[in-house]
Parts: structure tokens; sequence; C-alpha cells
């Protein structure tokens, strides 16, 4: 996948004061497992549903190299509440991706409920069902916004390195209020500021941990203290 280039992105939220992005530059959607990270209201969402092409109104440049599949998965997404597990899952998984519905299904949790009802799975259950519908389809470019909220931390790591391992010539943005996560798992960390704060984004280097990988304590604790500091 080629990157993706923002260019002078200016917006402002409909009757806001004040805009949520000044000029805002930054080059994203290489391969590999990457984080957006920010204090909450600083455009985190907002900026993930412009690239994704759900959000139009601002001013600038946002440039796709080549014609990608982008697509948005988000906490909040929700399956019809009748619809069964597995028989959704079927449904919307192309014939050729289907070959990975069992291996995605066992690591992400989910075996025990395939049979169940979306209204019936807790919090934690829904969200691994909305990202792994998203995993099974044809994508260059898959967001996460908050996408493993209310799920375990063992099983955040469980589906982080799944992922890293089941598509490592795909790009990833993770988007997490866990700096020790985003440190710990992603390549890069884009880190978005403040509108009046220039630059507006800034790329920090993550571990990029994957599976049997030592994490040394002292480079996280180094990575951390960068994202926060640039926060």
């Amino acid at each position: 996948m080629m990157p993706i280039e923002c260019r002078n992105i200016n917006y402002k939220y409909p009757g806001a004061q004040f805009p949520v992005f000044n000029n805002l530059n930054c080059r994203l959607g290489e391969p590999g497992f990457h984080a957006l990270f920010g204090q909450s209201g600083v455009g985190k969402s907002t900026f993930a549903r412009m690239i994704a092409g759900q959000l139009n109104g601002f001013s600038g440049e946002i440039e796709l190299r080549e014609p990608e599949k982008i697509f948005y998965s988000y906490n909040l997404e929700r399956l019809p509440g009748w619809s069964g597990v597995g028989e959704h899952i079927e449904k919307v998984t192309p014939e050729a991706n289907r070959k990975k519905i069992d291996e995605i299904v066992e690591s992400f949790g989910l075996s025990s409920c395939i049979n169940s009802g979306f209204s019936k799975l807790s919090l934690g259950q829904r969200n691994r069902v909305n990202l792994a519908r998203y995993l099974l389809q044809d994508f260059d470019f898959l967001i996460m916004d908050e996408s493993l909220a209310n799920v375990d931390e063992a099983m955040r790591e469980q589906i982080i390195f799944k992922i890293k391992a089941m598509f490592p010539e795909k790009s990833f943005l993770y988007i997490s209020h866990s700096v020790a996560e985003v440190s710990m798992f992603c390549r890069k960390i884009l880190v978005l500021r403040d509108f009046s704060k220039s630059p507006q984004a800034l790329s920090i280097d993550g571990r990029d941990n994957v599976r049997g990988k030592d994490v040394v304590k002292k480079d996280l604790e180094q990575t951390m203290l960068e994202i926060v500091n640039a926060s």
C-alpha cells in the first residue's frame, strides 16, 4: 500500500468557536500496525473518518496514491440484534476469505458464542465480532477506533498478535487511550495535538512487539515518555 498524504487539513465542528485541525500535515498508511494517539477532544475519530471518506467539509488535501480499500471500524458499531453471529459472519465474508473464519473466531475467543444472537453478547464480545467481520473483508487499510474496548488485556494482546501475524502486508491504524499499549505493539505512533500547537501531529517510533519477542522495559518506558511529552 502506498502512503496516505494529508496536507494542510483544516476543520471546525459546526458551531464551534475554535478549529479541531489547523494546517494538519502527516503521512500514514505504510504496511504494519500503527497507532493514532492523543488526548480526548483532539479529533482522533474525526480524522479517522476523514481518511475513510466518511466526513467531508474540511479544507486541505488527503491524497491516496492509488485506489485503496479503507475501512473504519469503531467500538459502538452494531450488528442486527436478531442475527446469529456465525451466520452473519459467513454471510458478509467473501467466498475467498471464508477459510480464515475458523482461525479468527478461535483466536478472538468467540467459539463459545458463535451461535448466539448479537444482542445476547457482552460489550467486549460485540466489539470482537465486529472487528472480526472487518478482518474477513478484502481491505488494504483498516482503522480500528477503540475496536478492542471492553476486552481484557490478555485477549487484546492475543488479538493484536494474531492480526499482525495474519496480515503482515496490510496497514492498520489503531486508536487507543492506552499509551503502554500503543508503545508496545505499534510500529509508528501518530500523536495528534491541540490545534494551537505546531506541528499538530508528531510521529513517534513504537516498539512493534510481536509474539515471542522480548520487551526491554527501559526501551518501552522511553517510548511512553516520548509519546506523553509529544501530546
